[in-house]
């Protein structure tokens, strides 16, 4: 399987006869988690799923289409799974996105999963198996899976992600969400509650809520936003970090502040995807929801969570952004000193408003404003850092090295996959932690985005290094 961490193990065992089954996971985690139901959903039904494209005979790519860059890493996925002579079944959004022309274009692809059709790919797989060429896609999706869908797990054994909600209603014009994953439906509480305390069971340490707007959850199935319901039912779980990621100011309520301020294993981690501060950027944008909100909520967030680790993104080349426009959102950066940045160039979308507004930004303009952004985070990122230095936290190790038992690991201010992370040298008489525990930790030193320290006092949590030599 394609992914950053793969597969944890090879089921391929579990094979009866049938087909062995790889995967190959591009884009978000929200796709992570679709690509993981899909191996589920196959593992239950004795298909053999291996970790290596090679030992398979068919190879479903669950792709990702949200920006062009992402197609072309796809299409690259696809072209090369076809010359090596695999049969293909295409899932997700560039599946979704693209449909019919697919199948025509690539006579290797036996088969399309549509965003909101992936429950089906036990049935699509057996019409494979049976020659026929399947188009699953539905027109707009509407499914969304539940606690009740098997999922096999592809992220280390302490970290989860789990879908509280998919889809969006919001329609920003430069974003393609909604046409590739359909309006925003949210999971019960109680589903959730579920599937978390299954998840502690199963040592996840970590639990990370996504959506499109995690923010927004329960809007649609409880008439408000829900998020704190949910936070302070998931209190109650088993599972030290609850870290949540797409926070939108719209859902950011005074009780959803409280929750991150008051249930112990949330998180003081917000993820808020700004995009830009300027208002008539944000108007060209169809964001008018976030006009005059950004400092006035930035506030309120450091003066409830004074230990709020703050992560944005932004996008530059927006058509129509002006010099005027730019040096607004460069002092905005420099002003509110965000502990992580996104930058993103503008990417024009077939499909989008954003695709054809006028006073298009070139290539390279754009390209410059992100270096100067780039340019005027990193020293913030640098102090941001320097400020934890002497701060006793938690870490959870994610690799280790018996030999010089050095540790890889992230304490609370570092979200996987997009921030840095903490390195730990071993605490007295060699020890050190194994990958997967929570272990104290002293922060001793800083690099540009990472943090360095020492175990400490980690008692029973700690295993001798002399145990592995």
């Amino acid at each position: 399987m394609n992914s950053k961490n793969g597969l944890s193990k090879n089921p391929a065992k579990l094979n009866q006869g049938k087909p062995t089954v790889a995967f190959a996971h591009l884009g978000c985690e929200k796709n992570r988690v679709d690509t993981e139901h899909m191996l589920g959903l196959l593992a239950e039904a004795g298909y053999g799923i291996s970790s290596s494209e090679e030992d398979a005979a068919v190879v479903v790519v669950n792709t990702c289409s949200f920006i062009q860059e992402a197609r072309e890493e796809s299409v690259r996925t696809l072209v090369g799974l076809a010359d090596q002579g695999k049969e293909i079944i295409i899932a997700g959004c560039l599946a979704q996105h693209f449909r019919e022309e697919l199948l025509e274009s690539l006579p290797e692809a036996k088969a399309i999963v549509g965003t909101g059709d992936y429950q089906h790919i036990v049935e699509v797989l057996q019409k494979v198996e049976v020659g026929e060429r399947v188009n699953q896609v539905s027109n707009k999706p509407t499914f969304v899976g539940d606690d009740k869908l098997p999922r096999y797990r592809t992220t280390p054994k302490a970290v989860a992600y789990l879908k509280v909600a998919e889809g969006c209603d919001y329609r920003c014009s430069f974003c393609i969400i909604p046409k590739l994953r359909g309006d925003q439906r949210s999971r019960s509480i109680e589903s959730i509650v579920l599937e978390a305390h299954k998840l502690a069971r199963e040592g996840v340490k970590e639990l990370i809520l996504i959506s499109q707007i995690t923010t927004n959850y329960g809007v649609d199935i409880y008439g408000k936003p829900s998020l704190d319901k949910l936070l302070i039912a998931l209190g109650e779980v088993n599972i030290p970090w609850i870290r949540v990621h797409y926070a939108y100011p719209t859902g950011l309520t005074p009780e959803v502040l409280a929750a991150f301020r008051d249930i112990p294993n949330v998180l003081p981690y917000l993820d808020l995807p700004l995009q830009h501060s300027h208002p008539d950027l944000l108007r060209a944008m169809n964001r008018p929801w976030q006009l005059n909100v950004n400092s006035l909520l930035l506030n309120q967030i450091r003066d409830q969570l004074p230990d709020a680790v703050l992560r944005t993104t932004l996008i530059v080349g927006f058509p129509g952004e002006t010099e005027e426009h730019f040096d607004h959102l460069a002092s905005f950066l420099e002003h509110q000193r965000f502990d992580h940045v996104g930058i993103f160039t503008f990417s024009s979308e077939e499909g989008t408003k954003a695709a054809s507004l006028p006073d298009q930004v070139s290539a390279e303009i754009a390209l410059a404003r992100k270096d100067k952004l780039m340019s005027i985070q990193e020293p913030i990122a640098a102090a941001k850092n320097n400020a934890w230095v002497g701060r006793r936290v938690d870490v959870l190790v994610e690799q280790c090295n018996p030999d010089n038992g050095e540790m890889i690991g992230r304490c609370y201010r570092f979200a996987p996959e997009v921030d840095g992370e903490v390195l730990l040298q071993p605490g007295l008489n060699g020890a050190y932690a194994e990958p997967g525990m929570m272990v104290p930790a002293l922060i001793t030193g800083v690099d540009l985005y990472d943090l360095t320290g020492e175990l400490i006092g980690a008692r029973d949590m700690v295993v001798s290094a002399r145990k592995h030599l």
